[in-house]
């Protein structure tokens, strides 16, 4: 049974296409420019978006299963199209804050909205719950370039971010193995560090030292508000003062479903060498 893929190019989605057209699973692949895409041989395409719901009941004719990209603002849209289509299983890509976003406010929801969704609606669902992205440190290289520097706020706040690639590896798991449903899987990767730490890992990467500065809070909010708007900027320095005050610990989710370890910041970092230098 052919499994969509919405969100196929984004960074997780494109990289699990190829995970699953590695194993001979056939896939669907959700996507407003596929030419960009560069998708493998074999890998079928339905032009669209799940911000354009008007594009969905065509990709999702025939599909049993869905791996569904977040995109809360249009949940309800791509639920009322997938029960039309007759879709029985969805493969939820949320977040570790799903847990601590449903204690709190629903018009604060991101993450859990969609999976409340998903569930109510009755599909059979897994929801990929992973932390930090390893890949969210590449904002740090324009001042690694210019200056030498990381400035972020709480130096001792412990992390334990994860490599796109674990997330879609354990998401083509999920996928193909049923025994998964209703299961929340959250995931990390294999190691517990500090910022000041991943800077360390990219200065060995690049061979040159790179000095971290700890930003105050509101020296952190006056940098990212104009880019982000300050709602969003403070949700974030929110994620750092609780790492700062609950240090997470690893998850065993990557190696326990994929077979192998997860990968190191300090591997990433050396893959990732040139973006830094």
């Amino acid at each position: 049974m052919t499994i969509l893929v919405t969100g196929a190019t984004a960074s997780v989605g494109r990289l699990l296409v190829d995970e699953l057209v590695a194993v001979g699973a056939p896939v669907r692949a959700l996507t407003n420019k596929p030419a960009r895409a560069a998708l493998p041989e074999g890998v079928e395409v339905a032009v669209g978006y799940l911000g354009r719901p008007e594009s969905l009941p065509a990709a999702l004719t025939g599909i049993d299963t869905v791996y569904l990209a977040p995109l809360p603002a249009y949940v309800d849209d791509f639920v009322r199209c997938a029960l039309e289509a007759g879709v029985r299983r969805v493969v939820v890509l949320s977040g570790e804050p799903a847990e601590y976003e449903a204690q709190g406010d629903p018009a604060s929801w991101h993450y859990y909205r969609v999976e409340r969704a998903i569930e109510e609606a009755g599909f059979e669902w897994t929801f990929l719950r992973p932390g930090q992205f390893m890949n969210n440190t590449l904002d740090w290289a324009p001042s690694i370039k210019s200056e030498g520097v990381v400035r972020a706020p709480y130096a001792n706040a412990v992390q334990t971010p994860i490599d796109l690639a674990d997330i879609a590896a354990v998401a083509r798991v999920a996928l193909l193995d049923e025994s998964f449903t209703g299961q929340k899987l959250v995931m990390s990767g294999p190691e517990a560090l500090t910022q000041p730490q991943e800077v360390e890992h990219i200065a060995a990467a690049i061979g040159r030292p790179i000095k971290f500065e700890e930003q105050t809070p509101q020296e952190y909010l006056d940098q990212l508000t104009p880019y982000t708007g300050l709602e969003t900027a403070q949700w974030l320095l929110d994620g750092f003062r609780m790492m700062a005050e609950h240090p997470m610990t690893p998850e065993p989710t990557v190696a326990n479903l994929t077979g192998r370890p997860g990968t190191t910041y300090a591997e990433w970092a050396v893959r990732n060498a040139e973006v830094f230098r």
